[in-house]
């Protein structure tokens, strides 16, 4: 039974964040009418910051503050890059034909890629 609710658990978890995923693509085409492929890169970006503001903030990590500063930085780290990446690639191409749009959204998926390989 142990093991039946944690995989409950554990299917909750990972459903909410394919869900989450999936309503910001959702979100992002029905505003935009372009499929950014950068979304789930973007995800990951702040998943490393996180990592990495919860290393920097080590005696810190395991209490409520550490763990708003954390969540805090990781949000605005994303929030960021988010703007440089519409300023910079996106809004350049928005009246280009839709398939140079796409192409720019892949071109920005693999250079987060790539990337966030180097940290």
């Amino acid at each position: 039974m142990e093991t039946f609710l944690q995989q409950l658990i554990n299917g909750l978890a990972w459903g909410s964040i394919y869900s989450l995923i999936a309503l910001g693509y959702t979100m992002v085409y029905g505003v935009l009418q372009l499929i950014n492929f950068a979304h789930g890169d973007i995800y990951m970006i702040g998943a490393m910051a996180g990592y990495y503001l919860g290393h920097a903030l080590a005696p810190a990590r395991h209490s409520f503050t550490g763990f708003v500063l954390v969540l805090a930085g990781s949000m605005l780290i994303c929030g960021v890059l988010g703007f440089l990446i519409e300023r910079l690639a996106y809004r350049p191409v928005r009246n280009a034909p839709r398939l140079t749009a796409l192409i720019t959204a892949i071109g920005v998926s693999l250079l987060l890629e790539y990337g966030g390989q180097l940290f």
